[in-house]
């Protein structure tokens, strides 16, 4: 389901997309402090939200494997910056975990680092193509959400909000949801101009998700 200004994606978008994440997908790097990124290769997409959002979980959708990007019920517990490449791929794309910001179940001098990273990161990397930043369906926007955004805006980094845990919530409020996020981030200069809702667990969302990416992709060729 989404919000948004677009063409909604075709049957080919979606099979063409759904290919584009076949095949074994590996970690190949982690990164906690900025001098100690990978080497700049393709294209890369990073994945950020709060503490607990579901990152990883809708990582491990998309490419299709259990515990590719490791879960927990912990908020917190992605400490870095995790990179995933497809196996004997041509390194045309990157995911990237990035650790959660606000709560964490942590001390507050390590959430600043965290967050000092993520932000660091989000500035410096040429080759990042787009940030999809996760918000809790029931929940909606936050002020720790608004500063990320911020961040990205004066930064002039592409993102597009995702809503994930959308089978929490009923469908009606799903479209209402969606609609209000949109009105929320229409007339911020880097957010694209869809949301997308999604569910890891149901599969709500994950093929347009992925058609959203190949089209990234495939304008930045």
């Amino acid at each position: 389901m989404t919000a948004s200004t677009t063409t909604p994606y075709d049957a080919d978008e979606i099979e063409a997309a759904r290919k584009l994440f076949e095949g074994p997908w590996d970690f190949v790097w982690a990164s906690t402090k900025i001098d100690d990124l990978p080497p700049m290769v393709g294209q890369e997409i990073a994945f950020a939200g709060r503490s607990n959002v579901g990152k990883s979980s809708l990582i491990n959708a998309l490419t299709r494997r259990n515990a590719l990007a490791r879960t927990s019920h912990t908020p917190g517990r992605t400490q870095q910056l995790n990179f995933f490449r497809q196996v004997d791929h041509d390194e045309r794309l990157t995911i990237v975990d990035m650790p959660g910001y606000g709560y964490a179940a942590v001390g507050k001098e390590k959430v600043a680092a965290w967050t000092k990273l993520i932000h660091d990161y989000l500035r410096g990397r040429s080759n990042l193509m787009r940030v999809y930043v996760l918000i809790d369906a029931r929940h909606g926007i936050k002020e720790v959400d608004s500063a990320v955004l911020e961040t990205l805006d004066k930064a002039a980094v592409s993102y597009q909000v995702v809503l994930t845990k959308g089978d929490a919530i009923k469908q009606s409020d799903q479209t209402f949801m969606a609609e209000a996020t949109f009105d929320e981030i229409k007339r911020r200069p880097a957010a694209f101009p869809e949301v997308l809702v999604t569910s890891s667990e149901k599969g709500l969302g994950i093929p347009e998700l992925r058609a959203a990416i190949a089209r990234v992709l495939a304008e930045r060729s």
